[in-house]
């Protein structure tokens, strides 16, 4: 496949841009972060208390892109077969003829909206794994392929936690950001409040089909990482693991229990590239790296009992790691 030229990449994320605005009110450092992992070609986590457009931002990416849609409500009963589908007995009634036909699920999409994932058993977020990794799904002993590309955006509410299921370590290591989303300026939010209740909003447009997007990625792969590009990065993820050797600072070892692993570092190359691709820039720049650190760590660091009494956040101990490892 051919990649996009720099400059048409560069056009493809302002049009982009463009078609959300016209719906999600501010929340650029949010809306260039879930630009920035889908041409990375990774799956998002998006964090966020109710009422911040996380789902409305999904759907709008999804109709700002000629791709199949698709969304799943978690719930407590949901069972993986919802998700991925499942195979029925069909039976022909001229001869009585009987024979299995697979019945695929919503996983079967372009853009699949997760919403609330965390509110669902493990058993069934286990049944996003294969799909998320592998790109194909396995019933009854037969592989299926998923559509391409495949891109997962789900969404959790962080501060409702009865009746919902964390998300274990290894399925967090498959969303190539977590994404946070937080309260909207004052101004932002007088101009949500005016497009929300007047009359009908504005429609958003296809800009960009499965292809163009396909070649958008391969572009981003042929992006330049100079040597120490990659070693800041190899320095920063090892610095967050208080069992390395003595990489890390003190204050890693007195709050970090487990720390990110190596595909934290892969993630953070593909969404420095990523970035840069989206500035028409043909190389990756530190600035980069400290930008798309956030997201693509936060969620591989598991703090310890004594951060927590420290009252101690992971987005904190970040900072600090990232000025301490990478100063400007």
């Amino acid at each position: 496949m051919v990649p996009l030229s720099l400059e048409d990449t560069r056009r493809l994320a302002a049009s982009l841009r463009q078609e959300i605005g016209r719906v999600i009110v501010g929340q650029d450092a949010v809306v260039t972060e879930v630009l920035t992992t889908v041409l990375a070609g990774g799956h998002c986590l998006l964090r966020g208390v109710p009422g911040l457009a996380k789902t409305l931002l999904v759907r709008t990416l999804a109709g700002a892109v000629d791709l199949q849609f698709s969304r799943i409500q978690f719930t407590p009963d949901l069972m993986p077969s919802d998700i991925i589908g499942a195979e029925v007995l069909d039976e022909d009634r001229a001869t009585g003829q009987r024979h299995v036909r697979f019945l695929p699920g919503p996983v079967f999409a372009n853009i699949l909206l997760a919403d609330e994932i965390n509110r669902t058993p493990p058993r069934t977020q286990a049944a996003l794994l294969e799909a998320m990794q592998e790109g194909q799904v396995t019933v009854g002993g037969h592989r299926h392929p998923l559509p391409s590309p495949l891109f997962v955006l789900a969404t959790q509410n962080p501060i409702e936690q009865e009746g919902t299921y964390p998300l274990p370590e290894a399925q967090l290591d498959r969303f190539m950001t977590n994404v946070v989303m937080t309260y909207p300026t004052a101004d932002e939010e007088q101009r949500m409040l005016l497009q929300t209740t007047s009359g009908a909003g504005e429609a958003v447009r296809p800009v960009a089909d499965g292809e163009v997007l396909l070649r958008a990625q391969a572009l981003v792969r042929d992006i330049v990482t100079a040597t120490n590009i990659a070693e800041g990065v190899t320095r920063l993820v090892r610095a967050t693991r208080p069992l390395a050797g003595g990489e890390a600072p003190p204050f890693v070892h007195d709050w970090v229990r487990w720390g990110a692993g190596p595909r934290a570092g892969q993630a953070l190359i593909l969404l420095a590239k990523a970035r840069a691709a989206l500035d028409g820039r043909p190389a990756v720049s530190l600035d980069d790296v400290r930008a798309m650190a956030l997201p693509a760590l936060r969620h591989r660091v598991l703090l310890n009992f004594q951060a927590e009494a420290d009252e101690v956040q992971v987005d904190d101990l970040l900072v600090r790691l990232i000025d301490a490892v990478l100063p400007r």
